[in-house]
């Protein structure tokens, strides 16, 4: 049986000390055609994020693949993030963190008949209003 790579749980772990310490956890990511992200947000190949609690909803960190929702200019879009595209983890107040080797990544195991790196399906289509579940901008930021 083939050993499990350490960089799933060096990100976890990275993320959880992040939280602990009251910083806000940033990923950079490679880009490629298995990476699911705003490309707008895309420089040089390459798109930073934040993955703090605040940041994310669903927020899941599993051993092949990053999934969460987040808010870019108002908009709530679907992240999915191949862990090998993964190429640092890192607190954005000190820096500290750990860089990693990109490695090819692979597509979605389900195919085109199984939920994965596809948006989720729209909900209802109301227009916004001012009241208190309005949404709110992002506080995301694209950091160069």
């Amino acid at each position: 049986m083939q050993e499990s790579s350490t960089k799933p749980y060096l990100i976890r772990a990275l993320h959880e000390w992040c939280t602990d310490n009251g910083y806000t956890p940033y990923l950079v990511v490679t880009v490629d055609e298995n990476t699911v992200v705003p490309r707008a947000h895309v420089h040089d190949g390459q798109i930073t994020l934040n993955i703090s609690h605040l940041a994310t909803n669903r927020l899941t960190l599993g051993n092949e693949y990053i999934e969460f929702e987040s808010r870019f200019n108002g908009a709530v879009e679907h992240l999915f993030i191949p862990v090998g595209a993964v190429s640092a983890v890192y607190a954005r107040e000190t820096g500290a963190g750990m860089g990693f080797e990109v490695v090819a990544s692979r597509p979605y195991p389900g195919g085109d008949d199984q939920p994965g790196p596809q948006a989720p399906p729209p909900g209802p289509s109301t227009p916004p209003d001012d009241g208190p579940d309005a949404p709110k901008p992002s506080h995301l930021k694209v950091v160069k």
